[in-house]
Parts: C-alpha cells; structure tokens; sequence
C-alpha cells in the first residue's frame, strides 16, 4: 500500500499546537515519530499501537506520554488517517 495521507481534525490540531506550546520536548518528538510511521504503518510502530473496544472500535490509539494518547481512524478505501484526538486518554472521556 502508497503513503497515507494524515487529516487532523480541529480539536487534534489544537492539542497538537499545545504540546509543542509546552515545549516537553519528549512528547514533541514521540508525536513527530507517530506522524511518520501513520504515513505509512498505521497498525503497527512505537506508541503501542492498540485498536479500540466497544463504542470507540473504529479507532486506534498510540501512547505520546505517561498520560497522554494520540486517537486515530484509518480509512483504507482513501488511504487516509484521521488524527481525532491528541491530549488525555481515551479512558478520560
């Protein structure tokens, strides 16, 4: 399969900019990692890829820190990620 294209949705763009408004530059760079291995291995990589459960089964998360997670669907028919969330975990919902 080609690249995949990546598509933040608004709330993930805005969490993403607050990551790297903190300057944790661990987090900064974990997420720059995530980036580059979802253009081409949305299933597997660092973060500890994990598809989701129940209502959120569409969705995959990956770890950026302690306690922060980066939310994601993956669209094969467009060959597109879609960043939904990037801040807290999917259990703080």
């Amino acid at each position: 399969m080609g690249q995949y294209s990546i598509v933040l949705e608004r709330i993930a763009e805005k969490q993403i900019k607050l990551h790297f408004k903190s300057g944790d530059k661990a987090s900064i760079k974990r997420i720059n990692q995530i980036f580059e291995e979802l253009k081409s291995t949305p299933y597997s990589g660092i973060g500890s890829p994990e598809a989701l459960k129940y209502s959120l089964s569409k969705f995959w998360s990956r770890k950026i820190n302690q306690k922060d997670r980066m939310i994601y669907k993956v669209e094969e028919d467009i060959v597109t990620v879609f960043i939904i969330s990037a801040m807290g975990h999917y259990s703080d919902k």
